[in-house]
């Protein structure tokens, strides 16, 4: 005789431990894609890359001006 302990109870938590597992796949996936996708993942624009480089003096304001420019325009 079973004291609740044996085959049957095990059977009623199998399904949790699936769907656990299924949940950390997708989320690891999902964690997977973001951090290859071209920095999607960190949200810093091109416009801000650009601003911190000019606010650092790695570009003279011509520069910045152009490149802003460019930006804009999407070309």
């Amino acid at each position: 005789m079973m004291d609740g302990y044996g085959y049957g109870s095990m059977m009623g938590w199998g399904w949790l431990f699936w769907l656990l597992l299924v949940i950390g796949l997708v989320l690891l996936g999902i964690l997977a894609v973001r951090s290859f996708s071209g920095g999607a993942g960190d949200g810093r624009s091109a416009r801000r890359i650009l601003d911190e480089r000019y606010a650092r003096g790695e570009m003279t304001t011509e520069e910045y001006r152009e490149r802003l420019k460019t930006l804009r325009d999407g070309t």
